[in-house]
């Protein structure tokens, strides 16, 4: 009776710890995040001089996903992509100006719990943007920026559900810095617009 009884909580002990061990997000995982994203460009992004134009980039939200992958239990690689941010852009105090823009942005990362039981998995990352301008639009003239590349840096959290969902939330820093040109009555004006955005998001993590 007694040897029945330690064979079952020996039993119980290991269903436990396997259960336990396979929530430990690790070597060899592929996974993906995805949520709303809010890209806030920070403010003073730069100025016109010939026009005596202030430039402020506007906030926008928006669909993002990630898609990533762990080659150790604390080192992992992760593309982050969304659908298109549009952003108006206020010359002076007023909104004249507007663009969409894609920040694909490839980020290595490092789990500190990583091949842990822990439910609490954060992470940082450092690597690179990417940023393509498109559908730019002035009021009263013609306008183009410039495609950037840049630094970025990453911070996030996941809170583990089960051994394939988690809830994430998580936060990148884009270094993006564009040449813009306004065409304004056939005349070509220059600035120098530094957007460095804070992009933060909040969703859902899925390990397959």
């Amino acid at each position: 009776m007694r040897s029945s009884i330690l064979l079952s909580a020996a039993l119980l002990a290991t269903g436990l710890v396997s259960s336990a061990s396979a929530l430990a997000y690790g070597q060899g995982d592929l996974f993906t995040r995805f949520g709303v994203a809010k890209v806030e460009p920070k403010s003073d992004n730069g100025e016109f001089d010939d026009l005596n134009m202030d430039v402020d980039v506007g906030d926008d939200s928006g669909f993002a996903f990630t898609l990533g992958y762990r080659f150790t239990d604390k080192l992992g690689i992760e593309l982050l992509a969304a659908e298109p941010f549009k952003h108006d852009i206020a010359l002076n105090g007023d909104n004249l100006a507007s663009t969409k823009h894609l920040p694909p942005t490839l980020t290595l990362q490092y789990y500190p719990l990583g091949g842990s039981d822990a439910r609490v998995q954060p992470y940082v990352g450092a690597g690179i943007n990417y940023t393509h301008f498109s559908d730019e639009e002035l009021d009263v003239g013609s306008l183009d920026l410039d495609d950037s590349w840049g630094a970025a840096a990453q911070v996030g959290v996941d809170l583990l559900i089960n051994d394939h969902w988690a809830l994430n939330a998580a936060a990148w820093y884009l270094d993006i810095d564009s040449d813009a040109t306004a065409t304004v009555a056939g005349t070509d004006y220059d600035a120098d617009v530094e957007i460095d955005p804070v992009v933060v998001m909040g969703g859902l993590s899925y390990r397959f």
